[in-house]
């Protein structure tokens, strides 16, 4: 009877020490320094959104993209930036990821009655799922970010076709604008500080939902040119309905704070991992460079860093000397050069850009002496010393502004939709971007110029709204697809010779999902430069291009 008893005492023991320690347990095992989702405040989630999809932004369109457009070029590393050296690995899950953010901010927005943050959950959706397609095609959209639920559907979703993308993301904004249509003072809990991209501000937020349908409205222009009217001129006809950003003010720019890697522009030398070689191996493009010399443009000189050591051909046999700052070169030596590789040498003073992919030695440009120390440079222009910085006044993620606002605007009058003055907005873009980058007393003697001065063509709308996307060379890359314009000549040194038009489907998406994604890359549009990859090619069409004879 002891012995019996001594073991029921044990067990009851033993059960309750278990029982304890399993709530010890999950109490240890929620972080006190975290945030429990079914707790979270959406003003919690918003400030990480608004600043992943800037880092995002800047990623493309200061990086490879930038690249394709001839903003810049590598002299070192730069196979994928000069010369399309793209691969299937082209992956869309960070993309995704900064999704599952903000579809967790809207749905708690929506539980919370927080009319405030579900517009703007709206918007950055819309933002997001407009990039995915824009880059790759068809995508998850309407069965996307539902993983957690399980079900294989769920985790290897449906390809929504892009047409039904676009027709999406056009209805949330719409919806956006709606929610976001009341006075400042009638929405609860705007947080100011978590808002980094407009300090709370409603206005500013429904500007930037009807400015982003404007710019999807005219994606669709070539493709479906009634939706894409009747979008545009119900905008344009309403202004007290469908405010737009029509002022630099309103832009939609992301600040950088600058204090470590995750929060800093991109390649500064201060907190990056190369050693300051990210930085010097990113080099002026010569197309743009000469376009903005030609146009006598005050942005050449915020963008670019002078030459250090202009070049002066001479008569002299073998010389190749500095003296006093310049460095003079025998005509001798020089033809040599330019046999071997097939550019002359360029003695501008101020400012010279790379070439688009030139050769295999892209360091070597314009006889460098430190071609063993690349890419380091004193005949090429580097980028202007301020993208050293970690953040600064001219530093951010530039979303969406006033100038591309205007350049649509110009675009659509053009086309004689919305019988506004297409004059009028294009020098408007001009001036906004004028503006933005601080040289608005430029203005003036700028539009005089014979190139500048409205000539109501295409081609001077373009260019003008491409060299306004510095550091956003993404959307400019969008606008090209559809009209061929600017009409960038591909390099030498490429992997295909025409320019990219989307990303490939990656491998790690057929892998785990392949059904769904070899229907999509089915219904791609093969061209003359996409049949060595088959279907999935950056030279592929998507639904958007095909039958819209550009750009090629």
């Amino acid at each position: 009877m002891y012995s019996n008893r001594n073991r029921l005492v044990f067990f009851l023991i033993l059960f309750t020490a278990f029982t304890f320690s399993c709530e010890n347990l999950e109490e240890i095992n929620v972080n006190p320094n975290g945030v429990d989702p079914a707790v979270a405040h959406p003003n919690l989630i918003l400030s990480t959104s608004i600043s992943s999809l800037g880092r995002t932004v800047v990623g493309l369109g200061y990086g490879n993209i930038a690249g394709v457009m001839q903003h810049t070029q590598k002299d070192g590393w730069g196979g994928a930036h000069n010369g399309y050296e793209w691969t299937p690995d082209q992956d869309w899950g960070g993309y995704y990821g900064i999704l599952r953010n903000v579809d967790a901010m809207y749905t708690k927005a929506v539980d919370m009655e927080l009319e405030f943050h579900q517009g703007v959950g709206l918007v950055l959706k819309a933002y997001l799922f407009g990039l995915i397609t824009d880059l790759w095609g068809d995508a998850p959209y309407s069965s996307a970010l539902l993983g957690e639920l399980g079900e294989e559907e769920n985790i290897k979703p449906e390809f929504d076709r892009q047409q039904d993308i676009y027709a999406g993301i056009l209805a949330d904004l719409e919806i956006a604008n709606t929610l976001l249509s009341k006075g400042q003072g009638e929405y609860e809990d705007i947080n100011s500080t978590q808002d980094v991209l407009f300090g709370g501000d409603v206005m500013k937020w429904r500007r930037f939902a009807n400015s982003l349908a404007l710019r999807y409205y005219m994606r669709l222009s070539e493709k479906d040119a009634t939706t894409a009217r009747a979008g545009i001129e119900n905008i344009v006809g309403n202004p007290d309905g469908y405010p737009i950003i029509l002022d630099p003010d309103d832009d939609a720019n992301m600040e950088y704070p600058g204090t470590g890697s995750g929060d800093s522009w991109p390649a500064n030398l201060v907190f990056d991992s190369s050693n300051g070689s990210s930085f010097r191996r990113l080099k002026m493009c010569a197309t743009l460079v000469d376009t903005l010399q030609a146009l006598n443009d005050p942005r050449l000189a915020l963008w670019a860093a002078p030459i250090e050591i202009p070049i002066v051909v001479t008569a002299t046999l073998g010389q190749d000397e500095i003296i006093s700052g310049i460095r003079y070169i025998g005509q001798d030596i020089v033809d040599v050069y330019i046999t071997n590789l097939g550019f002359p040498i360029d003695e501008d003073t101020d400012y010279i850009g790379l070439p688009p992919s030139w050769s295999l030695l892209p360091q070597g440009y314009n006889m460098n002496p430190n071609v063993e120390q690349a890419p380091y440079n004193p005949h090429a222009s580097h980028l202007n010393d301020r993208y050293q910085n970690p953040d600064g006044p001219l530093l951010s993620s530039r979303m969406l502004s006033a100038s591309e606002v205007h350049f649509i605007l110009a675009e659509a009058a053009l086309k004689g939709w919305t019988g506004e003055s297409a004059q009028a907005h294009y020098e408007a873009g001009i001036e906004a971007s004028f503006d933005a980058w601080g040289v608005s007393g430029d203005y003036n003697s700028y539009m005089a110029g014979a190139s500048v001065a409205y000539a109501g063509t295409m081609v001077q709308l373009m260019e003008q709204k491409w060299i306004a996307s510095w550091t956003a060379a993404t959307e400019s890359w969008f606008d090209y697809r559809r009209t061929g314009l600017p009409a960038l000549q591909h390099g030498t040194i490429v992997k295909r010779e025409a320019l990219p038009l989307r990303f490939y489907y990656s491998v790690t998406e057929i892998f785990y999902n392949k059904d769904n994604t070899d229907g999509a890359i089915d219904l791609l549009e093969e061209t003359e430069f996409s049949s060595i990859d088959g279907k999935n090619s950056a030279w592929s069409k998507m639904w958007v291009l095909q039958g819209t004879g550009f750009p090629y």
